[in-house]
């Protein structure tokens, strides 16, 4: 039996909830402020209180529908999930009844789903929730499941390790200030291409050679060919064999995002990437996945202070469209989060 929500401060339980919701696809004005039921939770999931959500810039293409493709999943005309928001750290307050592991009261973050996260009250699917360590903030952890867990799915996919030489193209948004960090970490040296205010940034995290992308890009005599055993392309712009020819025999190339048209958006270009790939210099496309168990890793890591989640702004929940509109704006450095206190 799932039991009720209660009101902060209250024992009336609560039947409504704040949250930012858009009834048409389209640019940061299309979102708005308005009161919804408060969510029941399924059988196997969990009902939290929010406490910070990460924005990314896969909530800025569903918020868009960009590109078309994309509405064949999550609605033609409009999006199905009106509510933008997948990174959630919160506070347990209902669970399913065939949820066992997790108790009310529990501190929990996950990688939740399409969205939902922009509002006082989320579903987190119990299955991908992961405990919340005392010594992790809400802000830290919202920031983590979707950007920590596609750099660690990236840099396998390359099979990065110790000694490997590894070039990040678009290092300092938030895939990239984690990709580079982790690397970093694994024993690899870093090459990283980043915008001209954040090239200190990116060489604190561990990159040891850093280069402004305005004025060095692949086939640039600063990044020598043939000389890589990995490339990961978040910036999704260079030319595929200009990404080969940087690598050595036996090297990988992965691509985690991409330019593109606005019907198949970076679809075509992963399509091309696969007629050009080649046993000796792969080209390999990531659709990288909601992970608990990576998720979990990486709570530990940021603990310790092994990694930390860059966030360049914080946002208060009556300002999340300005949190939207920061990060469609496509010059984030590191990660925005929502705080709903």
């Amino acid at each position: 039996m799932t039991e009720n929500v209660s009101a902060p401060g209250s024992s009336t339980p609560a039947t409504t909830m704040p949250a930012w919701l858009q009834h048409s696809y389209g640019g940061p004005e299309v979102v708005v402020s308005d009161q919804l039921p408060v969510p029941t939770p399924g059988a196997t999931d969990l009902l939290v209180r929010v406490r910070a959500c990460g924005i990314h810039a896969g909530d800025v293409r569903l918020m868009r529908g960009d590109p078309y493709l994309v509405r064949l999943a999550f609605g033609i005309r409009r999006p199905r999930a009106r509510t933008r928001g997948m990174d959630v750290a919160g506070t347990v307050v209902a669970v399913g009844p065939g949820v066992t592991g997790f108790r009310i009261d529990d501190e929990v973050v996950a990688e939740i789903g399409v969205g939902g996260g922009l509002a006082e009250y989320a579903i987190m699917p119990a299955a991908r929730a992961v405990a919340r360590p005392a010594d992790v903030s809400a802000q830290l952890a919202a920031a983590l499941p979707v950007s920590g867990g596609t750099a660690v799915q990236a840099l396998d996919a390359a099979h990065v390790a110790s000694g490997s030489r590894v070039l990040v193209i678009g290092a300092a948004g938030g895939v990239g200030t984690f990709t580079v960090q982790l690397a970093a970490q694994r024993g690899a040296e870093v090459w990283a291409l980043a915008g001209e205010r954040a090239l200190d940034l990116v060489a604190d995290l561990g990159a040891g050679h850093a280069f402004d992308y305005t004025r060095v890009q692949p086939g640039s005599p600063e990044l020598p060919a043939g000389s890589f055993d990995a490339v990961i392309d978040i910036a999704g712009t260079a030319p595929l064999t200009e990404l080969q020819g940087l690598l050595r025999e036996g090297g990988t190339v992965v691509l985690v995002s991409g330019a593109g048209g606005k019907i198949l958006g970076p679809m075509g270009r992963m399509l091309k990437a696969a007629f050009v790939s080649r046993r000796a210099r792969r080209i390999r496309s990531l659709a990288a996945a909601a992970k608990p168990e990576i998720l979990a890793q990486l709570l530990e890591l940021a603990g310790r202070g092994s990694i930390r989640p860059v966030i360049e702004r914080t946002y208060p929940f009556a300002a999340a469209r300005d949190a939207l509109a920061h990060v469609d704006a496509g010059h984030a450095v590191g990660k925005v989060v929502v705080t709903v206190e």
